[in-house]
């Protein structure tokens, strides 16, 4: 059995920011029952159970409306879960799996049907028990109209920037292009995501900045990053919680309360936020 790792709080605060009518988490994960689903044998760690019924009771708090499931990792590339929820919520969830580079075309037109719209990869830096960058299987979801979603490692988008350009779909790029928020706006990581947004294909999540930096709750060194990104590509910004906030074993687990709240600073202005929110979120995930 992989380590347990740490769950989120099982009650969050009642943000102070009201959100609009249709707002969206573009990134959470599920998990559970843990005897129905199996973790993947090379996967670091197992979860609480995270049902769709829990992420419901927190919706209702935060105020949101539809939610993005990520398959997780430590399923691996079994996305039985994911299938199975979408199944069970259609108009709730729309789905980003973690598939076998030899999946039948009639089972990705099945996903597609499902509401997958993207499969995830990641830097080789953070193992092979989950897809890496891989141009083969790119073309083949881009065929069903899916984005590639990728995690980096530290400030490796400057390495995967032109592999990523290359391919024919969208890239969404995860919490903050995992770059190191303690480097500043001016790193060389910052200026490779900049130049990947000019193109129009790229989306980043404003997303997971304990993924950026060893701080708590508000992040204060993600706060400039969010607000460089913000006034970059408004259009191409989309927010998400990364509920229920696996693997920070050992350092203090945020209150989604606070999360939401830090759209309020990192995205000032009303009107830009609710279109974040609601407006980016519909239309990269067809909601």
């Amino acid at each position: 059995m992989p380590k347990l790792t740490t769950t989120a709080n099982a009650n969050a605060k009642k943000p102070k920011l009201a959100v609009p009518p249709g707002a969206c988490d573009t990134h959470i994960h599920l998990f559970g029952p843990g005897g129905k689903y199996p973790w993947a044998p090379d996967s670091p760690y197992s979860a609480h159970d995270a049902p769709p019924e829990m992420l419901f009771d927190l919706q209702k708090i935060l105020g949101l409306s539809t939610a993005v499931i990520v398959s997780p990792g430590g399923y691996g590339r079994d996305y039985t879960m994911l299938a199975d929820v979408l199944t069970k919520y259609p108009k709730r969830f729309r789905g980003i799996a973690l598939v076998k580079d030899d999946i039948p075309t009639s089972e990705l037109a099945r996903l597609t049907k499902l509401g997958v719209k993207g499969m995830r990869m990641m830097s080789t830096k953070r193992g092979s028990h989950v897809p890496n960058f891989d141009p083969g299987i790119a073309a083949r979801v881009h065929e069903h109209g899916w984005h590639i979603q990728f995690y980096p490692h530290g400030t490796d988008i400057t390495e995967y920037a032109d592999k990523l350009l290359s391919l024919k779909n969208d890239i969404v790029l995860d919490h903050f292009a995992s770059i190191p928020a303690a480097g500043g706006v001016d790193q060389p990581a910052m200026k490779a995501m900049m130049k990947m947004l000019d193109t129009g294909r790229v989306w980043l999540k404003l997303s997971g900045p304990m993924r950026c930096t060893l701080e708590n709750v508000p992040y204060p060194s993600v706060t400039p990053m969010a607000h460089a990104f913000v006034k970059h590509a408004p259009e191409r910004m989309v927010w998400g919680s990364d509920w229920p906030h696996v693997n920070l074993d050992g350092r203090e687990m945020p209150d989604d309360g606070d999360l939401l709240d830090l759209m309020s600073e990192w995205v000032p202005d009303e009107k830009t936020r609710n279109r974040i929110l609601v407006d980016n979120a519909n239309k990269l995930y067809g909601f």
